[in-house]
């Protein structure tokens, strides 16, 4: 057995007050990723637009904090073009369209609230996940991939750690041995996809072999991959970009071969759960994420 695994095996009591608090975090605190991914695993849903799967959350990789990391980025079609980047914010970084959008936010009109919304920043989550049962894909069962998901789920997993009535024990969702199967169920609501129906089952080991889970563990992928800074445009590039897509400092429009790779992008994503009125959802088909209303506030407030 090797040490890293077992030091897991060893830790995954205390592992789950680290994770409660971590995710408290993001709780509080209220980009683009170009190019098909084949280690992203995605859910088959019928021509209703209603899916199924089980599915178990993976701990963290080997020499990493958390089991999962956030992204943002930002998705919408300007005069000049579409404009599908990751947002710097999502490494800590001054990100151009975030100042441009407390601009809008601030000018103290209603035209600008709402271009703000429409090009307000989009969350998602990445994770380890190994795949109990794919209906759609039954070859995809028993192997390890990423999983890509917005604020919906990741309140799912947030509601698991932390319950809100006394007699629901917490659970770590992404333990090996005390963890939980997520049953994943897809429904078109309104014309997006809605996860309400989603719940864990009841607590139980994965696997009961070690041996077969410490193979797990060794095919888990880097998750703080999606956050190195080599995957994001600096702000000098995004800032040409943006004046482009935008028409601003008297660029002058235009379409390029990008843009109608970017429209194809965009029309061929699963439209996810929107829960604001649909004039504020966003293209690309990500969750929204509420808070970047205020940071548009608090960036205004920084100047």
């Amino acid at each position: 057995m090797s040490t890293n695994f077992a030091s897991l095996k060893k830790s995954r009591g205390s592992s789950l007050n680290k994770l409660i608090q971590e995710t408290e975090k993001l709780q509080t605190k209220s980009g683009g990723w170009g190019g098909a991914d084949e280690r992203i695993w995605k859910p088959e849903v019928d021509k209703a637009g209603n899916g199924y799967a089980i599915i178990r959350f993976l701990p963290e990789p080997s020499g990493e904090d958390l089991p999962y990391v956030r992204v943002f980025d930002h998705g919408f079609q300007g005069p000049g073009g579409w404009y599908i980047e990751n947002s710097l914010t999502s490494i800590g970084e001054k990100d151009p369209l975030g100042e441009y959008n407390s601009t809008l936010w601030n000018n103290g009109t209603d035209a600008g609230k709402e271009q703000a919304r429409k090009q307000k920043r989009r969350l998602k989550y990445y994770a380890n996940i190994y795949v109990v049962k794919d209906p759609g894909n039954p070859a995809n069962e028993g192997k390890v991939f990423l999983y890509q998901f917005g604020k919906k789920i990741f309140d799912k997993l947030s509601e698991a750690m932390n319950p809100e009535f006394e007699d629901e024990s917490p659970i770590n969702p992404f333990d090996f041995w005390e963890g939980a199967d997520f049953k994943l169920k897809i429904r078109k609501v309104e014309g997006y996809r809605n996860y309400d129906k989603s719940d864990f089952d009841a607590p139980s080991a994965l696997l009961d072999d070690d041996a077969e889970l410490e193979k797990v563990y060794d095919s888990l992928y880097s998750l703080q991959e999606f956050l190195d800074p080599k995957n994001f445009k600096t702000y000098a590039e995004l800032e040409t970009k943006l004046n482009r897509v935008l028409g601003l400092n008297g660029t002058a429009p235009k379409t390029t071969a990008e843009d109608f790779d970017k429209a194809e992008e965009v029309a061929e994503a699963p439209k996810q759960e929107v829960k604001k009125e649909p004039a504020m959802a966003t293209a690309g088909g990500f969750d929204d994420d509420d808070e970047s209303l205020s940071f548009f506030e608090k960036l205004a407030e920084e100047d």
